[in-house]
């Protein structure tokens, strides 16, 4: 009796029906160029924007096969991608210990208190780069 070292992939049509963020930008000689970031050198080029954007979905389904056919991984598009929500990060002691402190008086976790200044930061730059544009 013998196991898989290998494990079982996904059927060809499953990655030629995920869709992948297309970046297109002008290029400087004229036309347009699309890439698709999460397939490593999956781009082209056209004239019109709907001429780049007609072979960006064939230049990706020609990655996605040949990477397929010789069994090469198939990253999933960025958009898929699950995050765990854990973090392990590596901080001075005594910014530990001032940070447990405050989360005391606040009555909450470290874990919770330091979701919430980081949610506070990330709002507050959020808010600074809308108000930019």
């Amino acid at each position: 009796m013998s196991k898989k070292n290998k494990t079982e992939r996904e059927s060809l049509e499953f990655y030629l029906n995920l869709k992948y963020p297309v970046t297109l930008y002008p290029d400087p000689d004229g036309g347009y160029v699309a890439e698709i970031k999460d397939l490593p050198g999956c781009m082209t080029q056209g004239e019109t924007t709907d001429e780049t954007l007609f072979n960006i979905e064939e230049a990706r389904s020609l990655w996605i096969e040949t990477a397929y056919e010789y069994g090469d991984e198939i990253p999933l598009p960025s958009t898929q991608v699950q995050y765990s929500g854990k973090v392990l990060l590596r901080i001075p002691r005594s910014l530990h210990e001032r940070l447990t402190e405050n989360a005391e008086k606040e009555g909450v976790s470290l874990n919770q208190y330091l979701v919430f200044l980081l949610s506070e930061r990330n709002a507050v730059k959020s808010l600074r780069m809308a108000n930019v544009k």
